[in-house]
């Protein structure tokens, strides 16, 4: 007979593995120490990828603007269009023309039924004080 087949006759049994050996232990503690070093270096590398996608569409969204504001500076620089500016938005008009501003219907009546103007303040204190003068003391 072998050994092997002796020992299996007699009930004596290898004992059972553990699931967890010292080994595996060592490396989920060496697995979970990597990771909690690469935690936050990897957050804040997320963050960073983050504020350059946003600061690289404001510098779209201001290179956009600055392209429109060129645009309008160089259509603004020809005399023409400056002399028709003045002329609209500053009411202005060469010496030897007659202007005329028509005011719109709307704002007339506007200005129409507001209250007009008392006196100025000072008369109206300048009347109360002589009202108090005037009032008799008890």
């Amino acid at each position: 007979m072998s050994p092997a087949g002796a020992a299996g006759r007699t009930g004596t049994r290898a004992a059972p593995r553990p699931k967890l050996t010292g080994r595996a232990a060592v490396l989920a503690i060496v697995l979970c120490a990597i990771a909690l070093t690469l935690a936050y270096p990897v957050r804040e590398y997320i963050a960073d990828r983050r504020q350059l996608d946003q600061l690289a569409a404001s510098n779209a969204r201001l290179g956009q603007q600055v392209k429109h504001l060129r645009a309008e500076a160089h259509s603004l620089a020809s005399p023409t269009v400056i002399e028709q500016e003045a002329r609209d938005d500053l009411h202005m008009c060469f010496p030897e023309q007659i202007c005329y501003e028509v005011i719109p219907l709307a704002t007339a009546h506007a200005t129409a039924g507001a209250k007009p103007a008392g006196s100025p303040w000072y008369l109206r204190l300048w009347a109360s004080v002589q009202k108090a003068d005037r009032s008799p003391a008890r």
